[in-house]
């Protein structure tokens, strides 16, 4: 429930945008910064969840973040003014980014290995989940009551959960002998590493998150981002390879499931972030839908996922995860080439179904990719294994959304320039259509607006069906890259020294 509160309100703010703009007399440009801002500072502490929650103790760790997470909710939902929320929700960002690698790995620890497939099915959920339904309910929420109950509604049910998690969680006896052992050694931080992650992870964001409004690699802050960016992520490599108590043990990336794991699990946000993006904004801008109507649309697919995930846990330790995950990817890929055959005149069940069929696929693939991630992972390495995988699947779907948004707007633009070239003044049909047209709208002006609004909407039509095109493709490739994996033993064990 800890994760799928943060994951929620991740995306949970992004339909109230609008609305949080005018209350606090800010423009639509300077309220994106609500979403920038905690982005950039989630993905600064993520990499570091690891050696945070073996240095503290990870009950320790995960209580702080869930008491820091609600108490910022509600100074979130209290802020007077614009600057005061992005500062809130920067601090909350900090506080958010523990809770997903730390509710996986205690799921991992309460479990033996035979079961523990079901309870990543229950963590699948919450994750895959609430990207889904975050558009539904935020703009629920903010039509019923106002765009500060998007922060609020956490506050009960962040204290609920802390209590909770004080009554019922243990550190294993592996996590509290780590913790003696590093604390009594002494605590050797390594504040390098910490500037490193913070400067290359929250540069990356910043591009992910701004490049496309500031045009790219033509804007001197995008650029400049760029060249930190690299610089400080090479430093961080070399760094973290070399040091005796590195916070991120990139050293685990050589084991080649693990590897292939953290690609697939990049892969596998790029079309769930990147169509959560899309199709609301398609029916709202294309199709007439309101956002509450779009929401409707999208939910469906997320309940899908949440009956399978119990199925998929099941069959997760009897299978080769890399046949599930295969066969997930594929039924994916196969579902967004449906959607490339929609045109403006697809009904609203259509989109149902095909979301529907999406999320299907998305149930027969998180559950198996941790399977393959922890296959050989030393004792003792898991928490960082955690940290990682958790930063690869949210720094792709960042790059999913990064990329579908400048997709779609190269080809509405190639699209819309064909199209506007095939209009001839002088051709009969076109003189036809237009004397009926201004008969009807008093008056050719009219028409002529009219006109370039169907050409606009084609245009934007086509553009989807593009980048529809362009998710099949990645998806497909996922599908194949499973196979680079080794086979685990035991498909269904993640480590119970997971922490």
């Amino acid at each position: 429930m800890a994760a799928f509160m943060e994951v929620l309100d991740t995306a949970i703010a992004n339909v109230s945008l609008v609305h949080i703009a005018g209350s606090l007399s800010a423009s639509p440009e300077e309220a994106t910064w609500v979403l920038t801002s905690y982005l950039v500072a989630n993905a600064i502490v993520l990499p570091m969840t690891g050696w945070l929650s073996d240095t503290i103790g990870r009950k320790r760790y995960y209580l702080g973040c869930m008491a820091a997470f609600t108490l910022a909710s509600l100074l979130c939902g209290l802020a007077p003014s614009l600057p005061v929320l992005v500062v809130l929700r920067i601090i909350q960002g900090l506080a958010g980014a523990g809770l997903q690698p730390v509710s996986q790995a205690i799921l991992a620890d309460s479990f033996p290995p035979e079961k523990r497939g079901m309870a990543m099915a229950v963590y699948g959920m919450a994750v895959i989940s609430g990207p889904a339904l975050g558009p539904t309910v935020g703009g629920w929420i903010t039509d019923q009551f106002s765009w500060h109950w998007i922060f609020l509604i956490n506050v009960p049910v962040g204290l609920a959960l802390m209590s909770a998690a004080a009554a019922l969680i243990r550190d294993p006896p592996e996590q509290r002998e780590a913790t003696r052992k590093r604390r009594a050694g002494g605590v050797h931080v390594d504040y390098m590493g910490f500037a490193l992650i913070a400067v290359s992870m929250g540069s990356l964001q910043l591009i992910l998150d701004l490049g496309q409004k500031h045009d790219w690699f033509d804007s001197d802050f995008i650029l400049s981002c760029t060249l930190v960016c690299f610089a400080s992520l090479a430093m961080l490599i070399y760094r973290e390879l070399t040091h005796d108590q590195p916070i991120i043990n990139l050293r685990l990336l050589g084991n080649r499931n693990f590897a292939v794991a953290n690609l697939l699990a990049a892969g596998m946000s790029i079309p769930l972030l990147g169509l959560s993006v899309l199709l609301p904004q398609m029916m709202q801008t294309l199709l007439g839908y309101s956002a509450l109507d779009a929401g409707v649309v999208v939910s469906p697919g997320a309940l899908v996922t949440i009956v399978m995930m119990p199925f998929v846990g099941k069959l997760a330790g009897r299978m080769d995860p890399r046949v599930l995950a295969s066969g997930g990817y594929t039924f994916i890929a196969g579902a967004m080439l449906l959607l490339t055959f929609i045109s403006l005149d697809v009904s609203h069940g259509d989109l149902v179904i095909l979301r529907i069929l999406q999320m299907f696929g998305m149930a027969f693939v998180f559950i198996p990719l941790n399977a393959l991630a922890y296959t050989g992972i030393p004792p003792g390495q898991t928490s960082s294994a955690t940290a990682i995988i958790n930063l690869m699947r949210n720094l792709g779907g960042s790059i999913g959304v990064s990329l579908v948004t400048f997709s779609l707007a190269r080809a509405t633009q190639v699209h819309h320039t064909q199209l506007v070239d095939r209009v001839n003044p002088l051709d009969p049909a076109y003189q036809a259509t237009m004397q009926q047209m201004s008969g009807a709208m008093g008056g050719d002006p009219a028409a002529h607006a009219a006109i370039a609004g169907m050409i606009q909407r084609q245009a934007g039509m086509l553009g989807y069906i593009d980048v529809f095109y362009l998710l099949a493709s990645i998806t497909a490739v996922m599908a194949l890259s499973v196979w680079i994996a080794r086979r685990p033993e035991n498909p269904g064990a993640v480590p119970m020294d997971a922490h």
